[in-house]
């Protein structure tokens, strides 16, 4: 690893005063990502800017009934709020469906959000990769890219972003507040993650210097039904092939409202816009939900070995709508989502 100097801030106007004096430093949380990085020669800082500490570390249910979380609050203490566990369901199982236990303690919001792909050739400096070194090329899309995008890629980069929080907040309409040299700023989660195009070094729209602070979850889906669901390779401790968050209003057997998002498959997490708009209006049945996630995933441009990918997004989106619209319909069906013959 590279020597580098470090400091602590005591509060976040100072912390990004200290990163605007060094373009080339970087703040540091949790360490859950960045540090391995750093032990790859991936990332080189040269200063490290250590924000643990900053009085950011609360989840607060705001005056309209939504949630303010702070960037340094642990993922395993998000987890367990039970303002979120009750009222936004989605968020604490998807938490709970990451890394491990000991991660989940260390990790940060901020950091989750920040953290960057697991493709393993973004994660060798002795391979060429255009998020790592722009303009060397992408080994993986004749490479190994089983475990990556078929949504949103480029000819640039085919890496999808590996957060399973991401994925719900997304659901959720949540906004990420920042803070940089020229003020406090909110950008829709939805828009923080950029895809691919002709930079992939540039995974958001984060600009030099600014500090993540916080995320606010707006109320309009707290107490809906809501759930994650992750398929993997292994039951715990794996980055998702493909997730599902989705938040469902049904009434009267129809569709009232519905937010649906995908993990595993993009470079960011992919909130599935036209599926939402088919199904809205419609009646809350197992075909109307394929139906409109395969609306969704028509878009998709699967690689040699990562095609499976498609109806296993699709089986788990659509298992886990039905089982929001109607639990006692499907306490019986034990249909594994990996199968895409369904």
């Amino acid at each position: 690893m590279k020597s580098f100097t470090y400091e602590r801030a005591t509060d976040p106007a100072q912390a990004v005063a200290l990163l605007a004096r060094d373009p080339a430093a970087r703040f540091l949380g949790g360490g859950t990502n960045l540090v391995d990085l750093m032990k790859l020669g991936v990332e080189t800082p040269g200063h490290l800017v250590d924000i643990a500490r900053l009085p950011l570390d609360r989840v607060e249910v705001t005056d309209d009934g939504g949630l303010l979380i702070g960037a340094t609050v642990r993922n395993s203490d998000l987890a367990a709020d039970p303002a979120v566990r009750t009222r936004f369901p989605v968020l604490s199982q998807a938490l709970l469906a990451g890394a491990s236990g000991q991660l989940r303690n260390t990790a940060t919001t901020g950091g989750n959000l920040l953290q960057r792909t697991r493709c393993t050739y973004f994660q060798d400096v002795t391979k060429a990769c255009n998020k790592r070194e722009p303009g060397t090329g992408c080994p993986a899309r004749e490479g190994v890219h089983r475990d990556l995008a078929v949504l949103g890629h480029s000819e640039a980069c085919v890496a999808t972003h590996p957060s399973d929080m991401a994925v719900a907040l997304a659901a959720l309409d949540a906004d990420v507040l920042l803070l940089g040299p020229d003020g406090g700023r909110t950008v829709p989660l939805t828009d923080f993650h950029r895809l691919p195009g002709d930079h992939p070094e540039k995974d958001t729209v984060i600009r030099p210097g600014e500090l993540v602070t916080g995320v606010r979850v707006p109320r309009t889906a707290a107490g809906l039904p809501s759930a994650y669901r992750k398929a993997r390779d292994r039951a715990s401790y794996a980055f998702a092939l493909a997730s599902a968050a989705v938040v469902l209003d049904v009434r009267d057997g129809v569709v009232g409202d519905v937010r649906l998002a995908f993990g595993g498959l993009a470079h960011k997490p992919w909130r599935a816009t036209t599926a939402e708009a088919t199904l809205r209006g419609e009646p809350a049945t197992p075909e109307s939900f394929r139906h409109a996630v395969e609306a969704e995933l028509a878009a998709a441009r699967p690689l040699r070995d990562n095609g499976f990918k498609v109806p296993m997004a699709r089986n788990l989106a659509v298992r886990l709508l039905t089982e929001l619209a109607d639990p006692a319909a499907t306490a019986t069906d034990h249909t594994d989502p990996r199968r895409g013959d369904r």
